[in-house]
Order: C-alpha cells, then structure tokens, then sequence
C-alpha cells in the first residue's frame, strides 16, 4: 500500500500546464468557439469539407454521446471534465490550401518535425492532401517522385 500512496503523491505534483515538449508553435490560428453543440460539429464539418453523410453520421455520434453518461471508476478520483471548455477545432489560417510542403508555414513544419511525425503524415496535416490519396513525395528520401 505504500507504493500506493508515493504514486498518488507524484502524481499530483505532476504540473499539468507544462508542456511535456517544451516548445510551443507561434502560428495564426483559425479556432471554433469553445464548446461542443450541433452548430460546431456542423462548423467543424463544413471547414473539412466532409459530404452531407458525414455530417450526419457526425451529428448521429453527437447526439449518442450527449445520452451517455460518465464512468464512475472505483478507487480513481479526478477533477470532472468540462467538454464546454474545450476547443474542438484549431487549424492553422491561411488563404487557401497549400499545394506542396513548400507553400506551409516553416514553422508548422519544424513542429511536425519536432514530433517526429513522418512526411506522408505532414501533407495531410498541413492539408497538402488528403489521407488515401497518393503522395507525390518518397517516403525513404522525401524527394518527389519522377513520373
């Protein structure tokens, strides 16, 4: 039961405003109010584009998830969450879409980089493609592609 408590007591000196990668990205952002409501899952729908059935499979998972109701664990406290104080869109602003890596923020890309996250994956965050298209780069060397 000690190692009990000394992990319960760690865990609460754990400062959960700090970042855990200790950077942050300085980029214009476009963001939805704070909250969840049918009107943001339509907004958030609409900047991705997503056809009517999306956003109706969308608005059908919403409507579940208000009838759900929050698990109560034994033994596990924690603060409840509130989901009306969570922003649930933020993209980077821009004009219109990029067309290539080169046309995103560096700074997006050095974060993208930072995280480690794989090329493919950064032309879908940045929006340069969507997920399930072909990708012009090559995924070992990151040069495009000849054709």
């Amino acid at each position: 039961m000690p190692a009990v408590q000394e992990t319960i007591e760690q865990v609460k000196q754990i400062d959960v405003d700090q970042y855990k990668y200790g950077f942050t990205t300085d980029i214009e952002t476009e963001k939805a109010p704070k909250g969840l409501n049918e009107d943001i899952v339509r907004f958030i729908s609409e900047k991705k584009g997503e056809p009517a059935w999306m956003l109706e499979w969308r608005l059908e998972a919403y409507q579940r998830w208000l009838a759900m109701e929050e698990p109560t664990w034994a033994k596990v406290s924690y603060p409840k969450i509130d989901f009306q104080d969570l922003y649930y869109y933020a993209a980077p602003k821009g004009q219109s879409g990029p067309k290539s890596l080169d046309e995103v923020d560096p700074e997006l890309l050095r974060t993208y980089e930072k995280l480690g996250i794989p090329l493919k994956e950064q032309e879908i965050l940045a929006g340069v493609r969507k997920q399930g298209e072909p990708s012009g780069l090559d995924e070992d060397s990151g040069e495009a592609r000849p054709y």
